[in-house]
């Protein structure tokens, strides 16, 4: 039974590394219009490994949001009026494109939502909340795929004075499924590309 999206537990997993983080940045443009999308792709090829079972744990996600080439963190300065900016991860290949939250490759998502009129800024996780829980393996999130995605987009106009960089810092490890466990994931993953 899955339970908000999530993958069954996985009761085999053997951690094969202790926590680390891999991280993405994308930059969505200055004065991109409202709707605008961007993907950026992690490489999971020196840690996902078919003939061994090695598989990615990911423990939890966080978004960071930052403003220009100093990287501030005014908000004030991101979108041209009230809005939002969103961030999501997968592990299949949206494309540009926000995936719908009961969607099975969906790893972990939020937002910065921005009333520009009352200068206040908020920032929400939509997804479980992007904290797998403590370092037990059973509530990880296990990829099996080779990449995970992060794509993120502005919902008003980016300022046209300045970019908005968004970051997904990723704590994961490396671990090590049974034959069942692995193929399991796999084609779970493979089924809700379809």
């Amino acid at each position: 039974m899955f339970i908000g999206g999530r993958q069954p537990q996985v009761a085999m997993a053997t951690a094969k590394t202790g926590s680390f983080y891999l991280t993405e940045t994308i930059t969505i443009p200055a004065a991109s219009a409202s709707g605008s999308r961007v993907q950026g792709v992690i490489d999971l090829g020196a840690y996902v490994n078919v003939a061994t079972g090695q598989a990615v744990a990911v423990e939890s996600v966080d978004f960071v949001y930052q403003l220009g080439t100093d990287f501030s963190s005014d908000v004030a300065g991101m979108l041209a009026g009230n809005g939002a900016i969103g961030a999501q991860v997968t592990d299949l290949n949206p494309g540009t494109a926000f995936v719908r939250a009961d969607n099975q490759s969906l790893i972990a998502s939020g937002s910065l939502n921005i009333d520009k009129t009352n200068s206040i800024a908020s920032h929400s996780s939509d997804l479980y909340p992007d904290n797998f829980g403590p370092a037990a393996l059973s509530e990880a999130f296990m990829v099996v795929n080779d990449s995970l995605y992060l794509v993120g987009g502005n919902d008003n106009a980016i300022s046209g004075a300045a970019a908005v960089s968004l970051t997904a810092r990723i704590k994961c490890r490396v671990v090590k499924l049974g034959t069942k466990d692995w193929m399991a994931i796999a084609i779970q993953s493979t089924a809700s590309d379809n």
